[in-house]
């Protein structure tokens, strides 16, 4: 790394190196840091910044550390490229995402590769450069994966800054025209869409760093049907155990 990519403390987290681990997990719902420190051992909380909540703990002898950076790519990329500063190479996304069938509202998607539809990952990469999820990291997420009894999916995600210009329409006029959207990302067999996923993949590689995105697939993208509270929050625990599990098993 140039002096420029290494840092003692990061601007933004306000953590300093001494505070994190060896790999870490991105997370969009900040109060979902209290809930995966549940499943760490020692965790750690460290101080809020700018909303950006922060915890270190230990799973199966490995320092992970888990940042929460509220949602979209521009913010996201932040937290990455802060964490690489301070030490970090392997960065995993875990939360939501649209469903996009043969993907169902509960089961798991696992991003191979993501379409880049967003604007953050062109501050990293020209536009024809792929957005690919690393082998070793989704080798281990597979394998996690296949030892759960929740179905899953793995494949291209397609990522967009528009949540409800793009994703979500709220009324009949803009519900019809994502609709047209929709059909063209069936068409190009998308398993799903959220709003950070191809930033991050382009940034961790163009940095140095390997990344993937595992998320619940939450919303349906044709009926816009929602997963219930009880639902999402069993779906929730089982996301963190991979997760957790499958940075644990990665070589250091």
């Amino acid at each position: 790394m140039t002096k420029e990519e290494t840092s003692d403390r990061a601007w933004y987290i306000g953590v300093g190196r001494e505070d994190v681990g060896d790999a870490a997990i991105l997370i969009g719902d900040p109060a979902r840091i209290a809930r995966i420190a549940d499943h760490l051992e020692d965790p750690v909380f460290l101080p809020e910044n700018r909303g950006l909540r922060t915890v270190t703990g230990v799973r199966a002898g490995r320092r992970v550390t888990a940042t929460a950076f509220g949602m979209g790519a521009p913010i996201a990329t932040i937290v990455l490229h802060e964490l690489y500063a301070l030490g970090i190479r392997t960065f995993l996304r875990i939360g939501t995402a649209m469903a996009i069938p043969p993907a169902a509202v509960g089961e798991f998607v696992l991003a191979d590769g993501a379409l880049r539809a967003d604007g953050t990952s062109d501050t990293y990469a020209p536009l024809g450069y792929p957005a690919i999820a690393d082998f070793a990291l989704n080798t281990a997420l597979r394998k996690r994966l296949g030892e759960g009894s929740r179905r899953w999916h793995a494949g291209i995600f397609g990522t967009y800054d528009g949540f409800y210009t793009e994703m979500f329409g709220l009324s009949g006029a803009r519900r019809e025209m994502i609709g047209s959207l929709k059909k063209d990302i069936e068409r190009m067999g998308l398993i799903g869409t959220d709003m950070e996923t191809s930033a991050l993949l382009v940034a961790a590689r163009v940095l140095g760093a390997r990344a993937s995105t595992l998320c619940v697939a939450t919303v349906d993208a044709h009926t816009q049907e929602k997963i219930g509270e009880s639902a999402m929050a069993e779906a929730e625990v089982e996301l963190f155990e991979v997760a957790l599990d499958a940075l644990a098993a990665l070589p250091a």
